[in-house]
């Protein structure tokens, strides 16, 4: 007597089954390889395109290993401190470094870099150690010229996550991480809960980082951000002693910066001693 039924309506249910499988693994094999592809929109653009016009902000690369990183940088004359900002997932530099009158009016420097790939930056990312060795190595060119002044670690969207990991290396006067996810875990699994934790190689936990951050966090969000939950910020400040929350009523994940309660709330981080 066979172990398992041999009838025809089984055999094509086990048939459908494997195949259902062997999709599903193949779904999964393509996570894993084209990771970088998913989670990084970058937008290049050619070498010799300009990026600065203004005559306060300067364009400038900073050599990595097998990477150059485009950075451009607003220098006032006597700033009170600067702005160190790493933006998101998608665009480059000409897109995200829009609003410098905005920090003119503050008196604070902007510094924000192009990550590999992105804009005029060469290279390719390959893994987050690399991401977070290339954001601290561009600090490491600013710090020295802001000794005694503010400084001020600024993360958006994707770049919440470095930004939180570099404020717990070098404790800025404050951390300022807006549209933050506890961990690109946690948000994967919100949007995709079929797949594996483990096939994750861009975990960018911050909600292990924002525990070891000396200094006062502040977190803004969208109440309406559907791309990542403004439940992700009120998670995160319940990590941190001294974390203080912001939600922008009607603002979603692309539009923050839209909003006047938004803008209010970063001019006053920035003026606040």
């Amino acid at each position: 007597m066979p172990l398992l039924p041999t009838s025809a309506p089984l055999r094509l249910a086990l048939a459908a089954l494997l195949l259902c499988l062997l999709v599903y693994a193949g779904v999964l094999a393509l996570l894993w390889f084209a990771q970088e592809r998913l989670l990084f929109l970058p937008e290049p653009l050619p070498p010799d395109t300009p990026l600065a016009s203004a005559p306060d902000v300067h364009e400038r690369v900073v050599e990595v290993p097998g990477a150059r990183l485009s950075v451009l940088e607003l220098r006032l004359p006597d700033p009170s401190g600067v702005v160190f900002f790493l933006h998101g997932n998608a665009g480059n530099l000409r897109s995200w470094f829009v609003n410098a009158e905005f920090y003119r009016r503050a008196n604070v420097d902007l510094v924000m870099l192009d990550y590999r790939g992105y804009g005029k930056s060469s290279g390719r990312i390959r893994s987050e150690a690399q991401l977070h060795a290339d954001v601290q190595a561009v600090w490491e060119t600013v710090a020295p010229r802001y000794r005694g002044k503010r400084v001020v670690v600024y993360g958006r969207s994707l770049g919440s996550g470095l930004a939180a990991a570099l404020a717990a290396r070098i404790g800025p006067d404050l951390t300022l991480l807006v549209s933050p996810y506890l961990s690109m875990q946690a948000l994967a699994a919100q949007h995709y809960p079929w797949v594996p934790a483990a096939l994750l190689r861009y975990p960018l936990r911050t909600d292990e980082a924002i525990a070891r951050i000396p200094g006062p966090v502040l977190l803004l969000h969208g109440e309406d951000d559907a791309v990542i939950p403004s439940s992700h910020s009120q998670a995160l400040a319940r990590l941190h002693p001294n974390a203080r929350v912001v939600l922008v009523e009607g603002a979603g994940h692309n539009d923050l910066q839209q909003f006047e309660p938004y803008l209010a709330a970063v001019r006053a981080a920035l003026a606040a001693r």
